[in-house]
Parts: structure tokens; C-alpha cells; sequence
């Protein structure tokens, strides 16, 4: 396991985490058919971009550089750019919230603390260090699982609602699908798993891109198989596990509207005991800290290799 993996973990980033909690509290079990959809689609995806990587040897940028008119090229990283720049403000802004809420630290102090921790950990750490860090911070989302234990979920309404897709007229159903599907198939996902492909190669002496080595691509082509299907599969059942955790409390309960993850936490306390309010509240901090490089990440990459400055870790 390996960029698959930690791509997986990375789109359960605390904006992810907000949307997911918002559509099982507003719709209950019936958007959970989106996460099954999802699946095959992120993997389809991931799995190319590994590719990419992986034979090449270089990322998404470099290859869009190589073979495409510079306009899309710095079209593409520009609002790649921008919208990680957005989305990573928006998740240390959760990851603060969070903490307020198991220790008393002001939000502003708790921002730079942890924007200070994820560059800090960027720069000094080597790549093969930083990946084995990357990979420990996955369990942190087994926190959602731990909360979804708490709560008593009426089965038969979630497999209902997996396997029978039921639409709405509304403009606010239709809105929360494609935020769910935005959320799930992110392209700085895209970029990120490239580029770690690119960044295992040169890491391993043995190892060179495929279009050099063509007989590795056998066991290379596996392993990416194995690790996407394993990465994106995990990703999607954290999903799915916050969605049924807030269906079955918020929504059972009439409870239509949460705003953040931090709001969602706080929602969950007297709900569903402050076991399940604490594990769901750290689950934000450390998918933040997993979430928050990667987006950091997949912006540099894509900025070096379209302005031509060296990259990597």
C-alpha cells in the first residue's frame, strides 16, 4: 500500500468530511447509493493517473506541459491552484474549530499551529520519512468507524438507500449530489498520486519509469491496481460511515442543517455520548493533518513542473 492509499485517506479531508455529514443529516440513507457510484470512478481515475506516473516518470503537469498548448496547461494549474489554496483555509479552519472543542485554544493560534506543523513537515522530512508519516496518519480515520459503532443504525433504511437510488425534484438534492460527487473525484487527487509515483521511482534504485524499463510494468501495473482498489475502497466506507453516522442521529432526530465538521462534531455529543463527539472531533484533526499536505503537495507539484522548477520532496 502506498500512494493509492494515502490518496484515498486524503479525500476524507475535513471539507469532505463537512459534505458528507451535511447529506446524511439533510437526506438520511438516501444518498448513500452515491458512494457506490463513486467507487468505480475513482478508481478508473487514480488507477490512470498512477499510471501516469509511474510510466513516465513524470506528473500530471509535466505530461500536460509536454503534449498540450500552454494555455491549458497553466488554465489547468491555475484553478487547480486556487481551489487547493481555498480548500486548504477551509480545512485548517475545521481542523481549529475541532480542537476548540477538546482543548480551549483559540482558533487563530490553533490555524498557525497547524500550518506550521504540515510546511515544517514538507521541508525537513525526507520523501521515504514523510510517506511512512502520511501512511500512519491513515488510521486516523478509523475514528469514523469507531463513531459509527456508537449509534444505532436501522439497517434495512441503509440498505435501502445503498442499493435503491431514489431522486428528488429539488434543486437542493441534486446540489448535494454533485457536491458529494466533487468531493469524492478531486483533481488534486489526481495530481498528488502522480506525482508520488514519480517520487517512489526515483526512490528506489532499482526502480525506472516504465517507458526506460518496460519489463517492471508487470508487478508496477499490479501493485497500482492493488493499492487503488484498496485506497479509493477505504476512502469511500469512511464516507459512507459518516453519512450513516448522521442520518441515523441528526436526521432521525429532524434535524435538517450542519455546517462544518467542527458543527458536526458538536452536534454528535448529545446524540450519541461524548465518546463517539471526542473520536469524531480528533478524526477531523488527523484527516486534517493527512489532508492539508496533500493538497499543499499536489499545488507545488503541478506549479514546478508547469513553470519548469525542480520538484519533489
Amino acid at each position: 500500500m502506498g500512494p493509492g492509499l494515502i490518496t484515498g485517506a486524503a479525500d476524507d479531508d475535513p471539507s469532505g468530511i463537512a459534505t458528507y455529514a451535511q447529506a446524511g443529516t439533510q437526506f438520511g440513507f438516501s444518498l448513500g447509493w452515491t458512494l457506490l457510484l463513486t467507487y468505480p470512478l475513482m478508481v478508473a481515475i487514480q488507477a490512470i493517473c498512477a499510471r501516469i506516473g509511474r510510466t513516465t516518470g513524470g506528473g500530471i503537469a509535466g505530461n500536460l506541459r509536454q503534449h498540450y498548448p500552454n494555455w491549458i496547461l497553466q488554465g489547468i494549474v491555475g484553478l487547480l491552484f486556487c481551489a487547493n489554496v481555498l480548500n486548504i483555509g477551509a480545512d485548517l479552519g475545521a481542523m481549529a474549530e475541532s480542537i476548540r472543542l477538546v482543548i480551549p485554544i483559540p482558533v487563530g493560534w490553533a490555524v498557525m499551529l497547524f500550518g506550521l506543523i504540515t510546511v515544517a513537515g514538507q521541508i525537513f522530512l525526507k520523501h521515504t520519512r514523510y510517506v511512512s508519516l502520511l501512511k500512519w496518519l491513515t488510521l486516523s480515520l478509523f475514528a469514523y468507524f469507531g463513531t459509527l459503532l456508537a449509534v444505532r443504525v436501522p439497517w434495512g433504511e441503509l440498505l435501502s438507500g445503498l442499493i435503491w437510488p431514489r431522486g428528488r425534484v429539488d434543486q437542493q438534492f441534486w446540489t448535494t449530489v454533485v457536491a458529494i460527487l466533487g468531493t469524492t473525484i478531486s483533481p488534486y487527487l489526481f495530481f498528488w498520486q502522480a506525482a508520488q509515483e514519480v517520487e517512489d521511482t526515483k526512490s528506489q534504485p532499482r526502480r525506472e519509469p516504465l517507458l526506460k524499463k518496460p519489463g517492471q510494468a508487470a508487478g508496477a501495473l499490479a501493485r497500482i491496481r492493488l493499492d487503488t482498489l484498496v485506497g479509493m475502497g477505504f476512502s469511500n466506507l469512511v464516507a459512507l460511515a459518516i453519512l450513516v453516522t448522521f442520518a441515523a442521529t441528526l436526521h432521525a432526530r429532524g434535524t435538517t442543517d450542519v455546517g462544518t465538521a467542527a458543527q458536526a462534531a458538536e452536534a454528535l455529543k448529545p446524540l450519541a455520548g461524548t465518546g463517539a463527539f471526542a473520536l469524531f472531533a480528533v478524526g477531523v484533526i488527523g484527516t486534517g493533518m493527512l489532508s492539508v499536505p496533500v493538497l499543499a503537495g499536489s499545488a507545488a507539484y503541478a506549479l514546478g513542473e508547469a513553470r519548469r522548477w525542480p520538484v519533489g520532496l
